[in-house]
């Protein structure tokens, strides 16, 4: 009995060796390298266009979440990625969490700044916050004051275009310094297309506040419209001239039986307010965009950086899912980089995004 299961180790040992060498082959076969080549930094400041926050409304924030949402293992998770607790935030307040992420920035070699973004909720037919539809909420006006006291902090403000006194709200959040709206619309039940909307457009436009909005399916939430993340919607402001910026390309769902990728792609050379942000796209769900949209011509200068912060701070992202592109020893390195954004900034670099999509958020924002 003891010299069978002595054989049988022995077999397994032999299996298992000859799975890693056959892995290795199968790598070595399959290995490209960078997607393109790697190029330095830019010299001008990197702005982390798409940094998300959260709150419970602790220390009078006004924040919320809905209860599944607050009530799920997914929540804890998540705060953890910013580097606090739900005990941290009862003690210390919501502002907690915005001080964390200023002191991680703080502490990376290579971006400079980060927008955070505020996020507005669903409204009702009487032009008002309809609590019990909204799924996350997180005011203009906590954002706008706690990212005054950070350099390095910049204010994305969040309208409903639905709110009665949306057109007001557009010309406060300008006086407060917003460097642009944000929208999920498949959460806030916004049509993009919809006609009503053509002065809040106006509006943007004539303020200069560009529109970042979520396109594709969500999956972050509980529940979501995802027509509305279709981004052939978004040609109505695009039409006006209002800029926007396409968060994550498109890259989940489909509208029409059509990829939301391939339709967003097929807008670019008609729009030339057009861009698009690579956040999230290094994520284990998105395996493969990274790769096509940076050897997609029609993307070329459009693109613009954003990490979908805390995400890339979970194990959503990893150096680790790209070993076709990177060597052992470049995954390994990128992995002991212990600063959340430096490991963004330095994956994406090594996978050979360029220098001047690093640089545009500075650009397009007007951030020196």
């Amino acid at each position: 009995m003891f010299y069978h299961r002595l054989g049988f180790i022995k077999y397994t040992v032999i299996l298992l060796i000859l799975l890693v060498l056959a892995t290795f082959s199968i790598r070595n076969i399959l290995f490209t390298g960078s997607v393109l080549e790697p190029s330095s930094l830019p010299e001008s400041s990197i702005i982390d266009m798409h940094v998300h926050i959260a709150g419970l409304g602790y220390g009078g924030s006004g924040c919320f979440v809905a209860d599944e949402m607050k009530n799920s293992y997914k929540f804890d998770y998540y705060l953890k990625a910013f580097g606090v607790t739900r005990e941290e935030m009862k003690a210390e307040g919501d502002q907690v969490v915005i001080e964390r992420v200023a002191q991680t920035l703080a502490k990376s070699e290579h971006v400079n700044g980060a927008i955070i973004l505020a996020m507005d909720g669903v409204i009702d037919d009487n032009g008002e916050l309809d609590k019990s539809t909204t799924q996350v909420y997180i005011p203009n006006d906590y954002v706008a004051e706690k990212t005054a006291l950070y350099p390095s902090l910049y204010f994305g403000a969040s309208i409903n275009p639905y709110r009665r006194d949306a057109l007001e709200r557009l010309e406060k959040v300008k006086r407060q310094g917003a460097k642009l709206i944000k929208w999920i619309p498949n959460i806030q039940h916004i049509d993009p297309a919809d006609k009503t909307l053509i002065p809040f457009y106006e509006k943007m436009k004539a303020l200069e506040l560009p529109l970042l909005s979520h396109t594709g399916q969500e999956r972050s939430f509980h529940s979501a419209i995802d027509e509305y993340g279709d981004p052939e919607r978004l040609a109505l402001p695009l039409s006006i001239g209002v800029t926007v910026i396409a968060g994550h390309i498109a890259t989940t769902g489909e509208s029409d039986n059509q990829s939301n990728y391939q339709r967003i792609l097929a807008m670019f050379d008609k729009y030339p307010t057009l861009y698009a942000d690579i956040s999230s796209l290094t994520q284990v769900n998105k395996l493969g965009y990274f790769n096509q949209a940076l050897q997609e011509p029609r993307l070329k200068g459009r693109l613009i950086y954003g990490s979908d912060y805390p995400l890339v701070n979970m194990i959503l992202v990893s150096p680790y899912y790209f070993p076709t592109n990177l060597t052992l020893k470049q995954m390994s390195d990128l992995s002991s980089v212990d600063n959340p954004w430096d490991r963004d900034v330095s994956l994406k670099q090594a996978l050979g995004l360029p220098a001047d999509v690093f640089a545009k958020s500075a650009m397009l924002l007007n951030i020196k």
